[in-house]
């Protein structure tokens, strides 16, 4: 019974260990697609088309209400310090540092992302990719590859959108609908936000957008060797739900390793 248990935690590390190595390896070589000639830059196009221009409208929807609550939330905070003209840099630094990121690259996974390993674990189920490398096509240069270039592009323009339009989200609960001076929303956010706060926002765009189709995108290609996947629409469907959970997660995570390095 003993020699049971200790069998069933070698093979589930040696599973793990063996994914971890597949996904690295993929990863390697999804890189290396993005330099091979010659480009796909009508795919990189239609990519961004997808993977950005059509999240816009759940972005400026979610950026816009998040950017209400949170000066909502601010003014009635600093409010008891008598500080609510302070509100603008509340609001401005919590979304260029943590919200901005964050937030859009999870709605960047759960829509684009989702898609992305379904489409590719369909992809894996009905042979197409076999097919692919039969006819000597390398699957990563001609499919993920543009996906990766366009989600590295998309998910920072996307964040600073995001940005943006909570700024001013802000700007109508703090000063239209509570009264805080806009010259003071305006003039304490350009006093406290600095060249750094940008930057940390841009660079863990970036590192998202490498962290959700990195998993979404493998989650989908090693669909047929997913433990206790499933076969066809099933294991397809499994694999999309927990690709999406643990790039949300692995979102988190490096938020906060992030946070703490360049801080």
């Amino acid at each position: 019974m003993v020699f049971n248990h200790i069998e069933k935690i070698g093979n589930l590390t040696l599973y793990y260990v063996e994914d971890l190595g597949r996904m690295g390896v993929f990863l390697f070589r999804t890189v290396a697609g993005v330099f091979k000639r010659p480009f796909r830059f009508a795919a990189l196009v239609r990519q961004v088309r997808l993977i950005g221009a059509d999240s816009f409208p759940l972005i400026f929807f979610t950026a816009g209400f998040t950017g209400l609550v949170l000066g909502l939330q601010g003014y009635y905070t600093l409010r008891k310090f008598g500080s609510d003209g302070m509100l603008g840099s509340a609001v401005a630094l919590t979304l260029l540092r943590e919200l901005g990121p964050v937030l859009t690259a999870l709605m960047v996974a759960g829509r684009a992302g989702s898609a992305m390993c379904a489409e590719i674990g369909i992809m894996r189920n009905t042979e197409q990719l076999d097919a692919l490398e039969c006819m000597a096509v390398d699957p990563f240069r001609y499919m993920i590859s543009p996906k990766l270039l366009a989600t590295l592009i998309s998910v920072p323009l996307l964040t600073m959108i995001f940005n943006v339009v909570g700024i001013f989200g802000g700007y109508l609960a703090g000063v239209e609908l509570l009264g805080v001076n806009p010259g003071a929303y305006f003039s304490g956010m350009e006093l406290s936000v600095i060249g750094k706060d940008i930057n940390l926002g841009i660079i863990k765009s970036v590192v998202f957008a490498l962290l959700v189709v990195w998993i979404c995108a493998g989650r989908g290609y090693f669909v047929h060797q997913i433990r206790n996947a499933g076969f066809g629409a099933e294991g397809v469907s499994r694999v999309t739900t927990q690709a999406v959970v643990l790039s949300s997660i692995a979102i988190l995570v490096w938020d906060y390793i992030l946070t703490a390095i360049l801080l």
